[in-house]
């Protein structure tokens, strides 16, 4: 008890040294340049002594658990026996071999998403400003498979060994591309996508799990290959994102040919019934 709580003092200690510039400047913009009284002062320091607090046990938290959790998992899903089922020592190079660790990856990524606070928070102002259009659910999935998806991309290139640049090239010029065709008021929302799913939930996992993946595979190296899976995780959000979008409104398209269609054949029918009752 008493090791953590000297832990703690050295965490929150560190945290609030870095929090205090932020501090100081919203302070001295609030009294020197707006020259307005701090609204609701005492609820303020209340909800920053919790942010700080928060913010400590976080990090805590990622030391303790998150980091070697993903560490952990990666570790075991690479291991040699696990992968061939016997007693091999050297791990296979064959990427067919790691499906298991393709599986994990996924869902490590969409589970995470889900979870995130930030995508959480895009979600709800995104349906209260489209007036409910915009689902919170359709788009926190919608996301989180992007994640998944982007995640499981990433370990198949730590896996093979494949530049990291190629991927992210094509991304991003498939990104480019539907820029260009996708509905407009859905464009800027896809690219604030991208960006809030790699937060405090998503990141500590997936770096951990690109660290030790890259550890456990023959022939990588863990500065070289371990890390981009956060860049997966920003980008394959966007396309799905917009994907999603051009498919509802591709399919929104369909409907209004048949809706035309169905109404002129009730127009007919309509028609016909009374030419039969005046004769």
């Amino acid at each position: 008890m008493t090791h953590f709580m000297i832990e703690f003092s050295g965490v929150l200690i560190a945290t609030l040294r870095d929090i205090l510039p932020i501090l100081a400047l919203i302070t001295c913009f609030q009294l020197f340049v707006l020259r307005q009284p701090i609204p609701h002062l005492r609820r303020l320091i209340v909800g920053g002594i919790y942010v700080v607090l928060g913010l400590a046990l976080f990090l805590i938290g990622l030391d303790k658990a998150l980091f070697p959790i993903g560490k952990i998992m990666a570790a075991q899903l690479s291991d040699p026996g696990f992968l061939t089922g016997g007693a091999a020592t050297v791990a296979p190079t064959d990427w067919t071999a790691y499906g298991w660790v393709y599986l994990f990856a996924a869902m490590i990524g969409f589970s995470t998403t889900i979870a995130e606070p930030s995508l959480l928070a895009v979600a709800l102002k995104a349906n209260e400003v489209s007036g409910g259009v915009i689902s919170q659910w359709g788009l926190r999935i919608t996301v989180a498979v992007g994640v998944a998806v982007g995640i499981s991309l990433g370990a198949f290139r730590i896996v093979t060994g494949t530049p990291l640049y190629v991927y992210i090239m094509v991304g991003y010029v498939i990104v480019i591309l539907q820029t260009f065709i996708a509905p407009k008021k859905i464009i800027a929302l896809a690219y604030d996508s991208g960006g809030v799913t790699t937060s405090t939930v998503t990141v500590p996992l997936v770096a951990a799990l690109g660290l030790g993946l890259s550890e456990a595979v023959p022939g990588r190296n863990p500065a070289l290959d371990g890390f981009g899976l956060i860049a997966f995780a920003s980008l394959f959000p966007i396309i799905t994102v917009m994907g999603y979008a051009q498919y509802t409104h591709w399919a929104a398209q369909r409907k209004i040919p048949a809706q035309a269609a169905t109404k002129e054949r009730v127009n007919e029918v309509q028609a016909c019934t009374r030419v039969s009752q005046n004769t």
